[in-house]
């Protein structure tokens, strides 16, 4: 059996409540205005910025999430294929 770090299960915890925080505030705010445009507004382009949002921070939770749980194997890794480098 393969051993866990102490700290996977806290941070996918972690990551798990971030992402339903995050849903449950985007929800929240995309939900809010109760009219809509049916053109966009003249000079102004916003994009999918809630979209964006959503992507980026989800991306950087998921992110350290693998660097809390990967993060010893792979600096061992790291540490083994430079002791092998030979000057």
């Amino acid at each position: 059996m393969e051993k866990i770090h102490p700290l996977a299960g806290q941070a996918l915890t972690l990551m798990v409540a971030g992402q339903r925080l995050l849903a449950r505030w985007l929800s929240g705010w995309l939900a809010g205005p109760r009219h809509f445009r049916l053109r966009p507004a003249a000079g102004r382009t916003r994009g999918d910025v809630p979209g964006w949002v959503l992507i980026t921070l989800m991306s950087a939770v998921l992110v350290a999430g693998l660097l809390a749980i990967a993060g010893p194997a792979l600096a061992k890794m790291f540490n083994e294929a430079m002791d092998q480098v030979h000057p």
